[in-house]
């Protein structure tokens, strides 16, 4: 994740992604990982992500597969393809703590806020 710098060119390989907010969580710009959340701050937004399509075999300890949703009611109609039309992808996020940490905390990146 880079910082909020302007970003100039595109990438050799998929796309940089601005404008979503993580909640139940914030992202730390100096270790690069997501920690606990301030209080009474309800979200945070994120640097400009480098989403880039893989092939992932197995489970990262170090990493949390975090869901984005386009709003903040993470519920919608059960389509076709078993997800919620709410949901729109997982991202896999670095962190310290254990992704149950995260599951626990009902940490989630958001497309928009409700305000």
């Amino acid at each position: 994740m880079d910082e909020e710098l302007e970003i100039k060119t595109k990438p050799e390989c998929g796309v940089y992604v601005r404008g979503l907010y993580l909640e139940g969580t914030r992202w730390c710009r100096v270790g690069k990982v997501l920690s606990e959340s301030y209080p009474k701050i309800l979200y945070d937004s994120l640097p400009a992500l480098w989403v880039k399509p893989c092939v992932e075999v197995g489970c990262d300890e170090e990493r949390y597969s975090c869901p984005v949703y386009k709003t903040s009611a993470r519920k919608g109609v059960l389509s076709t393809t078993g997800h919620s039309t709410n949901y729109v992808l997982a991202v896999e996020l670095p962190t310290k703590d254990p992704p149950s940490h995260w599951v626990n905390r009902g940490a989630a990146m958001l497309c928009q806020l409700n305000d």
